[in-house]
């Protein structure tokens, strides 16, 4: 694994572009803060520099909450978002830091779907990020890189590209959601019956219990060949 000094880019670092792009943004993007011994540690661990943007957001950030915190983008930490980029995936993704990942988990929603950059995992488009829907249990091809995911979340239209999932008020419940919990829906999003966003219960669960839910639905349902 490469030394920390080895990562941090003084010279070019990506943080002056991810910056311009959040002052920029269409969306709400809350900035968490970041603590410095948290930071190290979680760039050590993940082994990209930060003359990436996804370097650039775990060694600067604790984190990015968009469009009132619907949209949780992983740094490396913060009491609003106590989880790091590295941290979350192992275990998940790898076993021990510094392996080859076939996918990273970069990013999840309130109503319990995920963002995963394919490590060659998920498909042949390494590089490109896809979405575990919580409304069909499949990993989605978005085509979008890393950056390009960024811009989705900055910019994109997203009450259209989660049109039918959020509910009346939804504005002020998802704003005070721990970003490590997620909403789970009783009938669950990939029934007939949970189409109906209003009409399903939902209730406050750790993010973790969510992710481990949807990948015990899609080993019953036969969707993991």
């Amino acid at each position: 694994m490469r030394a920390l000094n080895e990562l941090i880019n003084k010279a070019d670092p990506g943080w002056t572009f991810v910056k311009q792009w959040i002052d920029s943004a269409i969306n709400k993007v809350e900035i968490l803060p970041v603590d410095t011994t948290k930071a190290n540690d979680a760039l050590y661990k993940t082994q990209v520099t930060t003359r990436s943007p996804m370097g650039a957001i775990v060694y600067m950030t604790g984190g990015l909450l968009i469009d009132n915190g619907w949209i949780r983008i992983l740094g490396s930490g913060n009491s609003k978002l106590n989880r790091t980029l590295p941290d979350w995936n192992k275990g998940k993704s790898f076993k021990e830091f510094g392996q080859p990942a076939p996918f990273l988990l970069i990013a999840d929603d309130a109503m319990g779907g995920f963002f995963l950059l394919n490590g060659g995992g998920l498909g042949k488009d390494l590089g490109k990020v896809y979405y575990f829907s919580p409304d069909n249990l499949e990993f989605e091809p978005l085509d979008l890189t890393y950056t390009d995911f960024l811009n989705f979340c900055f910019n994109n239209n997203l009450d259209e590209f989660y049109k039918g999932y959020r509910w009346t008020n939804w504005k002020e419940e998802v704003s005070k959601l721990s970003g490590d919990k997620t909403y789970n829906f009783f009938p669950t999003l990939w029934t007939n019956e949970g189409k109906d966003i209003n009409k399903v219960s939902r209730k406050e669960v750790p993010v973790e219990e969510q992710y481990n839910l949807n990948l015990d639905f899609r080993k019953q349902l036969g969707l993991d060949k």
